[in-house]
């Protein structure tokens, strides 16, 4: 349903590169394939799900990797899978992880007998399943969406980001919102007859717009039964859309409250770090990650399109990214990629390109001017720029914007906590390391003493605890001879 309404109206380009044009790297941020709805949890990767990730891992292939891509990223070992040149990130999540092994099988197929290894005693190895290739998804608890994305129904609550969640709880009391609410108050009750399994009466509003959408959505795919409903027609179908859209936008991005979109401006930071890295190496160097792809929720698409000013480009960027889309940032140049120097950065360039949908089901990858220019190419300089402006790239920052003291932006942890609020906090754990924290550079345990008072401690325990154990039982220690019975 998504795509009908993004895609269709897109003539998307399968682009080529410019006449000398070299690609030195990208970073990729992709979403899930086809999926169980939200509103029955733990929501699951289904199989048109894993087909359509499979299909753009495909396609990427073809335009990055392979020995014949259209776009061949330099230095890319194309057959058999260097994972110095690649990284696959994801959060802790059933949905994502899942999407992102399906596209890397389809990035490094398995590669046969190219994957064989001759040991020393002469014998010929070769990877199981035709020459697998493990690509690892690594999982990262600083991934630009959060744990468990797939299984909420509001992605900003689960973001851990205490100012960004009361911006987005700010759009409930909008102008906007509420009128949306009033004026579709009617058009929601009308579902009823094709949502009242999962939804009452109180829970068809606007106020719970994407989970309907996503249930319509997904039983559109998968129920027969719904999908003949006289209920959902196709005008229906786009209201539902449309509505769904407003409401998530309306969570996703404000540009008042810029701190509302901390997923897309940790994303920003993300992308801006990989890239840079690609930038600033040698156009020759094997061992850099070029290739770079972080899986993610559709949330965070709105607010990096929100941050960078993609509405300006195409009010198609107000929308929900259907399954399996991906927004590529593409670094290129017109220099030479074989001399041993690093290019000189302004002679590299940052194109942005977006499939809605999985790429090659949607004509492949469309590119956009970024921040409100009005050229598909940008300088690494006024990319970076208007990157930085944008990111929020470390635990310092983040937990600066988004107001938090606790945890992970615990003064202690961040180590900005000042002497009295070390001592406070070591007189809290225990009177005794309070007496030792505040004669700390005077008085500290060195570390030999240390160990040996830790031995002598965990021995006592030891000790404690056999003793504890054989009193239960009703053991007693005794001479190795004394537990032979003697023969008669």
């Amino acid at each position: 349903m998504a795509r009908s309404l993004f895609g269709a109206a897109v003539t998307a380009l399968l682009l080529a590169p410019a006449a000398g044009e070299s690609v030195l790297g990208i970073y990729v941020f992709h979403r899930h394939g086809d999926r169980t709805t939200k509103s029955w949890p733990p929501t699951a990767l289904t199989a048109l799900g894993a087909d359509q990730l499979y299909l753009s891992g495909d396609y990427f292939r073809d335009r990055y990797v392979s020995s014949n891509a259209t776009s061949p990223v330099v230095t890319i070992s194309s057959d058999l899978v260097k994972l110095s040149q690649i990284s696959v990130t994801s959060p802790a999540d059933n949905v994502l992880q899942a999407s992102a092994g399906f596209f890397a099988q389809a990035l490094f197929p398995a590669a046969g007998s190219s994957s064989q290894q001759t040991l020393a005693n002469g014998t010929v190895t070769e990877n199981p399943l035709g020459g697998y290739q493990f690509v690892p998804v690594n999982t990262v608890a600083t991934a630009a969406s959060s744990t468990g994305s797939e299984d909420n129904g509001w992605l900003q609550g689960s973001s851990g980001c205490g100012n960004a969640v009361v911006s987005s709880n700010n759009y409930f009391y909008s102008q906007d919102y509420l009128e949306t609410l009033n004026s579709t108050a009617a058009f929601y009750q009308d579902l009823l007859p094709a949502i009242n399994g999962t939804f009452t009466a109180q829970k068809a509003t606007f106020k719970n717009a994407y989970t309907i959408f996503d249930y319509i959505h997904v039983s559109e795919i998968h129920n027969a039964t719904i999908s003949s409903s006289d209920v959902l027609t196709d005008d229906v179908l786009a209201q539902v859309y449309t509505r769904a859209n407003q409401h998530e936008w309306g969570l996703a991005y404000n540009a008042s409250e810029p701190i509302r979109a901390i997923s897309g401006a940790v994303l920003a930071a993300q992308a801006l770090s990989a890239l840079n890295t690609t930038v600033l190496a040698k156009p020759t160097a094997s061992s850099v990650s070029r290739l770079n792809f972080q899986f993610g929720a559709y949330g965070t698409f709105m607010s990096l399109f929100g941050l960078m000013d993609m509405p300006a480009a195409s009010p198609l960027f107000y929308g929900i990214v259907d399954y399996a889309s991906a927004a590529v940032f593409e670094i290129v140049t017109n220099a030479s990629v074989t001399d041993a120097a690093a290019i000189d950065p302004s002679e590299i360039s940052v194109r942005f390109l977006v499939a809605n949908g999985s790429a090659p089901l949607v004509g492949g990858l469309t590119a956009y001017p970024m921040f409100g220019t009005e050229d598909e190419l940008m300088p690494w300089a006024n990319f970076s720029a208007a990157m930085a402006n944008i990111a929020v790239g470390d635990t310092t920052t983040w937990c600066q914007v988004c107001g938090n003291t606790t945890g992970i932006c615990s003064p202690i942890l961040l180590g900005t906590a000042s002497d009295s609020d070390n001592s406070s906090s070591a007189s809290s754990s225990s009177s005794s390391a309070s007496s030792s924290s505040s004669s700390h550079h005077h008085h500290a345990v060195s570390r030999p003493v240390a160990g040996v008072i830790g031995a002598v401690v965990t021995l006592a325990v030891v000790f404690c605890f056999e003793a504890l154990v054989m009193a239960v039982a009703g053991l007693r220690l005794v001479k190795k001879g004394a537990a032979v019975p003697k023969a008669n």
